[in-house]
């Protein structure tokens, strides 16, 4: 693997940057979609924690939600796309939306397996207090923020009271058999500030020694790159290190990363209905256009899915954040390291 495909002779400054020209660089043309496997669901930006690094930029405050004819919507196109295989649950704290257990059952009925991106104090809300036998009793895949070990850097990301929080939780996960008996649980770390994520094999292994002596297990450790766009971008501009964490970014491009990056294989669905290639491109309304028209393509228009494989994916700046190093997905790292 090349972590820096740049030699230092070769450093570009981020404001000359271009991703489609960097693809091009080393052969390796614009990016297209696979057929979808994965359709990933932003169900709002409502939630209960307010992160530093959110790119969503999701709190308390939002109202942004998906409504109930538009998670209906949801469910047909899963059954009219079968290529499709998951249902990728995020928001904000996509718990919160009063259509998410109805998109969680829908899809199990469905034969798919539900995903849900959970930042385990949600499990802590009002309403909430069997959350985990629901995850459990539908066989939920969880993916479970946690950006790091330690309760000095959760709490300088999510606030106080967090760390100690997401270990309860976490503990009452494990008691309903998530980290093992085939229910699996992932957890996802960020970086602090505006750095690429340490190698994900070494820093799992101390997750496991860290959490173990809370008596915590779980499957894997997914690391995250933080995104320079929307809350996080402001924090990099008010820190005066913009320009350095994309100079960062776009001398660690790595072109080994771009096989598999996760927009291949994956169709975004706004709060709205509108389609994506990522959450990303979603935060920065960038939606997939529909054909022969000028407006975006919702899930209203969509017939299939499976459709969209060939069609170009739209890219940006941000991207290098998805290639930078080991590379970085809602699945983690992307090559090994």
């Amino acid at each position: 693997m090349t972590v820096n495909a740049l030699s230092p002779h070769e450093k570009m400054p981020a404001s000359a940057a271009s991703f489609e020209r960097t693809l091009g660089r080393y052969g390796l043309g614009s990016l297209t979609r696979d057929t979808p496997t994965t359709l990933q669901v932003n169900l709002g930006k409502l939630c209960n924690q307010a992160c530093h690094h959110c790119h969503v930029d999701a709190g308390p405050a939002r109202v942004e939600r998906m409504e109930r004819a538009t998670a209906e919507r949801v469910l047909e196109l899963l059954a009219q796309s079968p290529a499709v295989r998951m249902i990728d649950l995020t928001g904000g704290a996509p718990e919160l939306n009063g259509n998410f257990r109805m998109l969680v059952e829908g899809a199990r009925r469905a034969g798919r397996v539900a995903m849900v991106r959970c930042n385990l104090t949600v499990m802590f809300e009002p309403g909430m207090e069997r959350l985990g036998e629901f995850y459990r009793d539908n066989r939920v895949v969880l993916v479970c923020s946690l950006p790091c070990y330690s309760a000095a850097n959760v709490e300088r990301q999510r606030g106080r009271g967090v760390f100690e929080k997401s270990i309860a939780a976490l503990q009452k996960l494990n008691e309903l058999g998530y980290g093992a008996d085939g229910l699996e649980l992932s957890l996802v770390y960020n970086p602090v500030g505006p750095a690429l994520p340490p190698p994900q094999a070494a820093l799992e292994t101390d997750y496991r020694r860290e959490l173990g002596a809370h008596g915590i297990k779980f499957n894997r450790l997914l690391t995250i790159a933080n995104m320079p766009i929307a809350r996080f971008a402001r924090q990099l501009h008010q820190w005066g290190k913009y320009a350095d964490y994309m100079g960062l970014l776009v001398n660690h491009f790595n072109p080994d990363t771009v096989a598999g990056l996760m927009c291949r294989g994956l169709v975004s669905v706004g709060w709205d209905g509108r389609l994506y290639d990522c959450d990303f491109n979603q935060m920065l309304e960038m939606p997939i256009g529909a054909a022969g028209k000028r407006d975006a393509l919702t899930v209203w228009e969509a017939d299939n899915l499976d459709a969209l494989a060939g069609a170009p994916i739209a890219t940006g700046a941000h991207c290098f954040g998805c290639t930078a190093g080991a590379g970085s997905s809602c699945g983690g790292a992307l090559v090994g390291q």
